[in-house]
C-alpha cells in the first residue's frame, strides 16, 4: 500500500509524528512535577512515587575544572533505583560555573527524573531542585517516526522515473545549438 503512493503514506508517517510530539510537550508539562529542598547528608525528600536520599558530596580536580558532585540514592515505591549525581563545575580560567544536571530515564513508564543541585553550601548542605517529567518518550518517538515518514516519502520510485522519461520522449524537445 504505501509504495503505491509514499508520497501520501510518507505524509500521513510524518502528521503522525507531529501528533506524538504534540503529546509528549503536554503530557510533560501538564502532568509534571516540581519539589525543592535544601538537604544534608543523610536527609531524604520526596516527589511523586520518588523518594532521594542525599548520601554524599565530593569534590575533584580535573585538567580546566573543579568538579562537585552530591550523590543521591533513589528508590520509586520502596524499590532501588540505583544513584544519581548532581552537581556543579567551577572553570576557574574561564570564571564561571555550570550545573551538572542529574537525569534518569524510564523506558517502561515513559518518565524522566531530573535532579539540580542548585546551591551548594561550604558545610555541606545542597539546595536540590527536582523535576519528574512524563511522556518524554513520545517526544523522542516522535523524532523517529518523523524520520521514518521522511524516508518514506522521499525514497527514489522506479514508476515515477520511468512515468518522467515517457513525459519527456512524448513532448518534442528542441535541439539546443
Amino acid at each position: 500500500m504505501i509504495a503505491r503512493n509514499r508520497r501520501r503514506y510518507g505524509g500521513y508517517v510524518v502528521h503522525a509524528a507531529v501528533v506524538l510530539l504534540a503529546l509528549g510537550v503536554a503530557g510533560s508539562s501538564a502532568f509534571g512535577s516540581v519539589a525543592e529542598a535544601k538537604l544534608r547528608p543523610g536527609q531524604a525528600m520526596s516527589i511523586g512515587d520518588y523518594t532521594l536520599r542525599y548520601r554524599s558530596l565530593s569534590q575533584h580536580q580535573v585538567s580546566n575544572a573543579t568538579e562537585i558532585r552530591a550523590k543521591l540514592d533513589v528508590t520509586r515505591r520502596g524499590h532501588d533505583l540505583g544513584t544519581l549525581q548532581a552537581g556543579k563545575n567551577a572553570y576557574t580560567i574561564e570564571q564561571q560555573v555550570s550545573n551538572e544536571v542529574g537525569i534518569r530515564s524510564d523506558p517502561l513508564t515513559g518518565e524522566d527524573l531530573f535532579v539540580i543541585a542548585d546551591q551548594i553550601d561550604p558545610n555541606r548542605t545542597v539546595y536540590f531542585r527536582v523535576f519528574v517529567k512524563p511522556l518524554v518518550n513520545l517526544i523522542w518517538i516522535a523524532g523517529f517516526v518523523f524520520v521514518l515518514g521522511s524516508l518514506i516519502t522521499l525514497w527514489p520510485d522506479a514508476r515515477e522515473q520511468r512515468r518522467l522519461v515517457a513525459r519527456a520522449s512524448e513532448v518534442a524537445v528542441p535541439a539546443t545549438r
